[in-house]
């Protein structure tokens, strides 16, 4: 097994449901180890940064609108496989289709305001971590 970090992201709805807790707590339970973690408002920019892929979708501008809604919590997590680990434990993007026993699936009704983001690959998890913490330069 390979140690990974893996970054996720608390959106407005965990925050504004006060979920944060119970969230944290499941993926600390799993063995993960909490790296770093802030809370913070997600601007337009960095929205736009973040969801590159999605910039000129027809479903973009309410994603954009929901992420900079309320404050989020990004997390780096730490664990053998913890991309693949966090994945599973997050559950399918739908909340209505989403398993119980996953994050979705116990707290989600909707494919929109799903609760939580987390990186799917090791290439994105590099970039998700450096986007939302930036290393300070100390010179």
């Amino acid at each position: 097994m390979s140690v990974e970090q893996t970054l996720v992201l608390l959106k407005p709805d965990t925050v504004a449901r006060r979920l944060c807790g119970e969230i944290l707590s499941r993926f600390e339970r799993k063995g993960l180890n909490v790296v770093k973690l802030q809370m913070f408002g997600i601007t337009p920019e960095l929205a736009r940064i973040h969801y590159a892929e999605h910039v000129g979708k027809p479903f973009y501008p309410d994603l954009e609108k929901y992420i900079t809604s309320g404050s989020v919590i990004a997390i780096v997590l730490e664990g053998d496989e913890a991309i693949s680990v966090v994945r599973k434990m997050i559950g399918a993007t739908n909340g209505i289709t989403a398993e119980a026993g996953t994050i979705r699936g116990d707290f989600s009704m909707s494919n929109r305001q799903n609760l939580v983001h987390a990186s799917d690959n090791n290439v994105s998890a590099k970039r998700e971590i450096e986007l939302f913490f930036p290393e300070k330069n100390t010179q």
